[in-house]
């Protein structure tokens, strides 16, 4: 017997309410959570304000909530089919002739539309927030890197007609093409250190950096205060925002162009490549997740054995996430192509998956 329409959208009903309840609740926790942390970080700064405070953590929780997108997918499928068993409903719809193959195919197309919606709405808001954020953070901090635990420095090696100048930052904004609190150190042909600027910000334009409200360093000289020095430079933008830029700031529309713009200049682009494939493959990951749930959570009441199938479930959900991230930073690294590290994860978790309900429904 084919699942009815009623039916079918009585399952994909609860299953979307069950996912909100979810989402909200992990939109709460993560941004009591991030608030706590910025600020912890941020509270000794001039400009600070925990209005404002507040403000930037609701426009990072995007960001950090297509982390949990996965998990999401997971409970949510979970507790959807626990309580449909609880409530004897699933018994019901065995018992005139629904196999699980059928009542499961509204909670999946659920989560693959969960999965769409993460990648076209939710993750260009993300991208934007987490970059606005940042853009607003680096402003605070500016000139001030001393007063706050800074994270490691990125640096780059430009070469240039007048010798290599070393080029590093507290903070990267706007894509990798914006630097602040940057520092130049200049060299000459010998490798010996001709000055060093230090910079408020630094801007990458055509063909030179745009350094503003510059301190400059030479050997056995004061230091020289400058509003503008210009560095030439043979750095294209596609190369600073390959090496700089994180590629959770740029939007999934974007991506794609982004990564041919920079393979064109020669450049690898292996983390945006990796970060793109990984939103290709998401709403497939949410649909195995979902698959992973069914294992654990159909006959656990006929059994008896909720807590332990419930913990097994999340187990096989963080090892399937383990497994996504170990796999992503092989990607990121270029030793396995982008396009395998993301796919991979989510064939395996759906041959589990499928595997394993064939055994229980089909023998």
């Amino acid at each position: 017997m084919m699942i009815g329409w009623t039916l079918g959208r009585y399952f994909f009903l609860r299953y979307v309410k069950i996912t909100a309840y979810f989402l909200l609740g992990s939109f709460a926790l993560a941004l009591i959570l991030d608030f706590t942390e910025l600020s912890g970080k941020l509270s000794s700064l001039p400009d600070y304000s925990a209005i404002q405070a507040f403000g930037l953590s609701a426009m990072r929780i995007p960001s950090i909530m297509q982390q949990v997108f996965p998990f999401i997918a997971l409970f949510a499928a979970m507790a959807t089919l626990i309580s449909l068993n609880r409530k004897y409903e699933l018994v019901v719809a065995r018992s005139v002739g629904v196999s699980a193959w059928q009542f499961l195919l509204p909670a999946c197309a659920g989560a693959f539309l969960f999965g769409i919606v993460a990648v076209l709405v939710v993750n260009p808001l993300a991208a934007w927030g987490f970059e606005r954020s940042e853009q607003i953070t680096a402003s605070w901090r500016a000139g001030k890197s001393n007063d706050v635990q800074a994270e490691r420095v990125p640096w780059l090696r430009q070469k240039t007609e007048d010798g290599e100048t070393i080029i590093g930052a507290k903070t990267i904004v706007n894509r990798g093409l914006r630097l602040v609190d940057a520092t130049f150190i200049r060299l000459d042909q010998n490798q010996d250190v001709l000055e060093r600027l230090d910079a408020k910000s630094a801007d990458l334009d055509n063909g030179f950096w745009q350094l503003t409200d510059v301190t400059k360093f030479v050997l056995g000289e004061k230091p020289v205060s400058l509003s503008e020095v210009r560095v030439p430079t043979h750095l294209r933008p596609e190369f600073v925002e390959e090496s700089l830029a994180r590629p959770e700031t740029i939007p999934f529309f974007e991506l794609r162009n982004k990564i041919a713009a920079a393979r064109s200049f020669g450049y690898p682009a292996n983390a945006f490549d990796m970060h793109f494939q990984s939103l290709l493959a998401l709403p497939a990951l949410l649909m195995a997740m979902t698959l992973i749930a069914a294992t654990v959570s159909l006959k656990f009441v006929r059994f008896g054995q909720s807590g332990t199938m419930i913990l097994g479930g999340v187990l096989a959900g963080f090892v399937l996430y383990v497994v996504t991230v170990v796999v992503k930073a092989f990607g990121n690294a270029g030793f396995v192509p982008p396009f395998i590290a993301a796919w991979t994860p989510v064939l395996i978790a759906t041959f589990f998956g499928v595997s394993f309900l064939l055994h229980k429904e089909d023998g």
